[in-house]
């Protein structure tokens, strides 16, 4: 499969080439990824370990918390490397890789939020049958669902995009290896790759976006018809403002990258993008629900103080 393309390696041109840029961008994005594994690294760490928060909706959070985890890894690294280096090469096997796994999170991460709309659904148009409907057998099933949906659906693009060939530059205009900038490079009849990209990729990117919308709507017409508070709605409602947030804040830039056309679309736009949702997006989620949610704050402050006692 590899040696059907001429390319051994591509140079990632990064999100800038002023030099002078370099590094302070370096220290942002290190800042920024530091951030992002110590607060996803924290919510994930009192999620496993509290007892108070052995519950499906912190269930998802954790698997979320993991995913973020990972996802700013597949990118950033290899972009604060590049900061600071001449060649800013990377491997063909090291470019599908990334792909692949790029893929692999986003998709899940996409999938995610919608079974977490799903649950805050019934926790709050069926909450006395919310511990029968949302056990342990079926969150574990919906979250073993979206990894794997989301595991394949990217080795179908990181295999499609392997059997190309890249005979011109090998220059992506980009901070990591995607696919978009990849099928720019390819020379051949790539329709196959847009389609799936277009088709298969939107629906994995629009289907859970419809249905978090879906789910919300439905919370709201429920909530309507129980109660007339203004008081009681917005209290109801409040428990949906972190998850509502996050959704907003990684659906905006997807998909303005994978729903708008390969060629017609700016590179540029697409590394803004990018960088909202796979940098930005992963560092504010443990922010927006520790902020938000009493429960995960409490935990965290319990936790601290456990650790500032077994160091004393």
């Amino acid at each position: 499969m590899l040696n059907q393309t001429s390319a051994t390696a591509f140079l990632l041109l990064g999100v800038t080439d002023i030099q002078a840029l370099q590094p302070y961008l370096f220290v942002v994005f290190l800042a920024i990824y530091m951030v992002s594994v110590v607060g996803n690294g924290a919510v994930l760490l009192v999620v496993v370990s509290d007892p108070r928060l052995h519950l499906p909706m912190y269930f998802f959070l954790g698997n979320l918390s993991c995913l973020d985890i990972c996802y700013s890894t597949v990118t950033l690294p290899k972009m604060l490397e590049n900061f600071f280096s001449t060649h800013k090469a990377i491997s063909f096997l090291g470019c599908i890789s990334q792909l692949h796994f790029f893929h692999f999170l986003g998709s899940t991460e996409a999938m995610l939020l919608a079974v977490m709309a799903f649950d805050r659904f019934v926790a709050i148009c069926r909450p006395l049958h919310y511990s029968v409907i949302m056990n342990y057998q079926l969150c574990t099933r919906m979250a073993v669902t979206v990894w794997t949906i989301g595991f394949f659906h990217a080795l179908l693009h990181s295999m499609m995009t392997s059997r190309l060939n890249f005979c011109g530059s090998h220059q992506i205009h980009h901070f990591f290896c995607d696919v978009k900038p990849l099928l720019e490079l390819a020379c051949g009849n790539t329709e196959l790759n847009q389609w799936l990209l277009n088709t298969v990729t939107g629906t994995i990117a629009m289907g859970p976006f419809f249905l978090t919308l879906l789910s919300y709507f439905s919370i709201i017409i429920s909530l309507f018809s129980k109660t007339h508070s203004c008081s009681a709605l917005r209290k109801a409602l409040s428990t949906c403002a972190s998850h509502f947030m996050v959704v907003i804040l990684f659906y905006a830039p997807v998909i303005f990258t994978y729903i708008s056309p390969t060629s017609g679309s700016s590179m540029d736009q697409d590394q803004v993008a990018a960088i909202m949702y796979s940098v930005v997006t992963p560092m504010l989620n443990p922010l927006i629900y520790t902020l938000r949610n009493k429960d995960v704050k409490a935990a965290l402050i319990t936790e601290n103080f456990k650790m500032i006692r077994k160091k004393l």
